[in-house]
């Protein structure tokens, strides 16, 4: 009888414990593993057109790299998966663990229809390192600060890589097929594990020396790009863990590059952490900062959040990373939290509309990940960044764009500004042809934040 494999945010056959269980379950049974990817009409409708695009994509590789063999069945994976291990009389069907919210409820209702057909569903491994819920404090709490959950993480470790499993018993099985890709204005990476593959290789030859301080500069190529392939498993952060270490100990990057970027993958698992233990966090704010009246509302919210999104605030940094957003379906990180500060802190709009907006043009867009970033510079989760840390666009932009590179690139209107005055377009004789005027004006809406958290405080 076959096994089933069933990807979900694992599209990969290197470093894959589900997809090696399922291997070794197969041969040890002299029989084939079934490639199973349900395509999910729930996730696949809420996704914007960049992420259907890129799936669209990785899948179309997965399929050539099983040489053909990948089963795409769409429908509601609670009733397609129990009903493919019956049509194949599979006992097993093997799985990466999922920790999202939507996915636990998933899981836990395709385990109890497998089990009541006598079948099971065997978890191995995660997307993530260290599994949520594993690194706990000393008293067995989950830890709500990261700098002592990294240190914890570091601690607790975790497995090398798992080889890919040489020729792989594919069975050959009825598909539905792989989605038709959707098409998308943006332009995406090369799909699929190879490509990811062939990219990471790039990086760790020419910029992980240097990655903890060239990183927060968009003007450089200097990080990864790896969000794409860990959202959707082409790559598995073990893998990318055990690379930087090995390339420490080989004397290709500096401990304090090496170590940075360790970081930021645990801000990823941190974050997932906190997802798991308060799926809550998806939608509503983990505290309250500011008084309800605090937030725009009616027309003002939607005239600002339009300007916010179109990329025609006023503030060239601002506005240059929402037109990347639009233009590549991926945003770096620094301006990440530049933009997300000036909806919430100067717009007063609320983190919840920002992220929806993210999560519709995003390629990486991934729940823990968006939701509790917003969170973070928002001040209302876990860790959270102080209300009262405000990020002014024009000293970021002068600080980590000081040639305006990056602005340029986005924002065309502005090309014809020399120097550092691209960061401040309002302070020329005459504002450049085509683009806008301030739609606020940041040291008056700074105090205004400032007084709403005041009196949030005092209540």
């Amino acid at each position: 009888m076959p096994t089933l494999w069933w990807c979900r945010r694992d599209l990969r056959l290197a470093d894959n414990p589900a997809l090696a269980a399922a291997v070794e379950t197969a041969r040890e049974a002299s029989d084939d593993v079934v490639a199973l990817y349900v395509l999910d009409p729930r996730l696949w409708g809420a996704a914007g057109d960049p992420r259907r695009a890129y799936l669209a994509r990785s899948l179309a590789a997965l399929d050539e790299a099983t040489g053909g063999r990948l089963v795409v069945r769409h429908g509601d994976p609670r009733v397609v998966v129990p009903a493919l291990a019956r049509e194949v009389g599979a006992e097993e069907v093997h799985v990466a663990g999922a920790y999202e919210p939507y996915g636990v409820t998933r899981d836990e209702a395709v385990e109890q229809a497998l089990t009541d057909g006598g079948a099971r569903l065997v978890r191995t491994g995660s997307p993530y390192a260290v599994a949520p819920g594993r690194v706990l404090t000393r008293t067995g709490t989950p830890f709500q600060v990261f700098t002592p959950f990294r240190d914890a993480w570091v601690t607790h470790g975790w497995r090398d890589p798992v080889p890919r499993p040489r020729d792989a018993p594919w069975a050959s099985l009825r598909s539905d097929g792989v989605p038709d890709d959707p098409g998308t204005d943006a332009r995406l990476p090369a799909a699929g594990e190879a490509a990811a593959r062939r990219r990471w290789r790039d990086f760790l030859t020419d910029h992980l020396a240097g990655y903890a301080t060239e990183r927060d500069r968009p003007d450089r190529p200097a990080t990864s790009g790896m969000s794409v392939p860990l959202k959707w498993g082409e790559l598995h952060p073990r893998t990318l863990l055990a690379d930087v270490r090995n390339a420490l100990h080989d004397g290709l990057a500096p401990s304090d590059d090496a170590l940075a970027y360790r970081s930021e993958l645990a801000w990823r698992e941190f974050h997932a952490d906190v997802l798991f233990h308060h799926p809550g966090a998806a939608r509503r704010s983990l505290r309250t900062v500011v008084p309800d009246d605090a937030w725009a509302t009616g027309a003002d919210e939607d005239r600002y959040l339009a300007a916010w999104a179109a990329g025609r605030t006023g503030y060239p940094l601002v506005d240059a990373g929402m037109r990347q957003l639009l233009g590549e379906g991926w945003m770096h990180n620094r301006v990440r939290m530049v933009v997300a500060s000036f909806l919430v802190k100067d717009l007063h709009v609320r983190w919840q509309r920002g992220a929806a907006h993210f999560m519709a043009h995003l390629a990486d867009g991934d729940v823990s990940q968006n939701q509790l970033n917003w969170q973070w510079v928002a001040g209302t989760g876990r860790d959270a960044a102080p209300y009262f840390r405000i990020f002014n666009p024009v000293t970021q932009g002068k600080k980590f764009d000081p040639d305006g590179a990056y602005v340029r690139r986005w924002v065309p209107e502005l090309r014809g500004v020399e120097g550092r005055a691209v960061h401040e377009p309002w302070t020329l004789r005459e504002q450049p042809a085509g683009y806008p005027e301030r739609v606020v004006d940041h040291a008056v809406e700074r105090k205004v934040s400032l007084d709403d958290f005041e009196r949030a405080r005092r209540t």
